[in-house]
């Protein structure tokens, strides 16, 4: 008698990302959270960087070739539901990923990481540009925080209505939906603003966790919202559900003390 085996279709989600020795941000904190919300990670690799919790002490890119051959060798034999976009080093590599992209109907999350918390610049002001032009219209929602905003919106945000105007700006400007994140403002509380052109303006509030375990939040984020949207789930519960695993990563990694500096935001 022959088994017959039912065949399942595994939840894949690509993370474009650089890759941190530390394990708290980029393709390492990617693959936690898609891994959290029951999908399977995927990686194109971006950049090799040699950090810890006390910061980035070197990093290498990768060469912009290699970084979209790696996306196309997934995307044209896997089942992907999803892309994460994270540190692309340079003009070249956001070229590389917009080309790679190009044509496939999929959403995509953009986190546009422009250098690291302890101050090294991965994306210069010409790949800035670029990014803003070629991959935020392709993006199903842009994540920047408020630095990331104030760069892409060409303005200042110094509080949470600033935070809307400058997303209300970019996202007219650069014809895209964004969500600004709330965790360099003030406060009890953490609200995270989801800005489309032309609607009311979608407001995703939490506690603000006392902890320095914070590296990787926005990567964290970022890759799960993709995971909900490779669910099938609309954007708000996307966002929504992604806060909600961040919240608690926040809270289970105020238990630990990983080195000197700042831990994995999200330590399971």
């Amino acid at each position: 008698m022959r088994l017959q085996v039912r065949e399942r279709q595994p939840l894949c989600v690509l993370a474009i990302a650089g890759s941190d020795s530390g394990g708290g941000a980029g393709i390492q904190a990617d693959s936690r959270a898609i891994r959290a919300l029951g999908g399977f990670p995927v990686t194109a690799i971006t950049a090799v960087t040699a950090q810890s919790t006390r910061g980035v002490i070197a990093w290498h890119p990768v060469e912009p070739k290699l970084i979209g051959a790696q996306v196309r060798a997934v995307l044209d034999d896997m089942p992907v539901g999803a892309v994460k976009i994270g540190l692309l080093p340079g003009s070249a590599a956001v070229r590389a990923v917009a080309g790679a992209l190009e044509g496939r109907r999929l959403p995509v999350v953009l986190d546009p990481v422009v250098g690291s918390t302890s101050g090294t610049e991965f994306l210069d002001e010409k790949g800035r540009r670029l990014m803003r032009r070629l991959l935020f219209p392709l993006a199903t929602v842009v994540t920047p925080n408020w630095p990331e905003l104030a760069l892409f919106s060409g303005g200042t945000v110094e509080d949470e209505a600033g935070a809307e105007r400058a997303a209300r700006r970019l996202a007219e400007a650069a014809d895209c939906t964004v969500l600004a994140k709330g965790g360099h403002g003030r406060g009890a509380r953490c609200a995270d603003l989801l800005v489309r052109a032309g609607e009311p303006v979608l407001r995703f509030e939490s506690p603000r966790r006392r902890t320095v375990n914070t590296h990787g939040t926005g990567c964290t984020l970022a890759s799960a919202i993709a995971t909900g949207l490779a669910r099938g789930w609309d954007l708000p519960k996307a966002v929504d559900r992604a806060k909600a695993l961040l919240q608690e990563g926040l809270n289970a990694g105020r238990e630990y003390r990983w080195g000197a500096g700042a831990g994995p935001a999200f330590p399971g």
